[in-house]
């Protein structure tokens, strides 16, 4: 089981999609390539990876490295939820389309929607959520990682605003994870690679994720 790393009382919670094959043997998400890109591009606006939580949508790595399933979504969104109310972010970052939906409740794809912050309401908390490239996608396209370089750069200005106005919450429902995730082809998540950089798969991965 990885259920998360880093400062419990952080101001800001990334969430991804779901532990890879160095995750699952560490118990620690985004210690592969991903998460020293995604490290490394906090250290360029000041934050450490202590200084944030890191939490996946999954909190443990499915069979064969396969998509998340709408069941195994559903199963693990209570602690998800739970570490939002825990941790009390002020800004929710989601890393690719998986998080994204999830928690925006909505279809938009994340090259549609990156990089624009807003204001939703997860559970009992408000919070400043921005939508961002999955670090994985930066690594399997190069020039995507400008664009995450952009999504970070965001978070200085977010967090200076502060916590949005706390709106009291009408009682959660179960989310219609079936209406919110389409059939997709599999995709290939990172896996590690013994030295330089992956080699270019037979069939390209959908890093839209969904």
């Amino acid at each position: 089981m990885v259920f998360g790393v880093g400062d419990p009382d952080a101001d800001v919670l990334f969430v991804g999609e779901a532990p890879g094959a160095d995750e699952d043997r560490e118990g620690v998400p985004f210690i592969g390539r991903s998460g020293q890109l995604l490290t490394s591009l906090l250290a360029e606006i000041g934050l450490r990876r202590e200084d944030v939580f890191i939490a996946n949508v999954l909190k443990c790595r499915p069979p064969d490295n396969r998509n998340p399933a709408r069941a195994e979504i559903a199963h693990c969104r209570e602690y998800l939820d739970a570490q939002l109310a825990l941790i009390q972010p002020l800004v929710v970052c989601t890393l690719g389309n998986f998080a994204t939906r999830l928690l925006r409740e909505g279809p938009e794809r994340i090259t549609d929607i990156r990089g624009r912050p807003e204001i939703v309401t997860l559970g009992t908390r408000t919070v400043r959520l921005l939508p961002m490239l999955h670090p994985a996608a930066a690594l399997y396209k190069r020039t995507n990682i400008e664009l995450l370089r952009a999504d970070i750069g965001l978070l200085p200005e977010l967090l200076a605003l502060g916590a949005p106005e706390q709106t009291a919450a009408p009682p959660a429902e179960p989310v219609a994870t079936e209406e919110l995730i389409a059939p997709q082809e599999p995709v290939a998540r990172e896996e590690p690679v013994a030295h330089g950089e992956p080699s270019a798969p037979a069939e390209p991965p959908q890093l839209d994720l969904f």
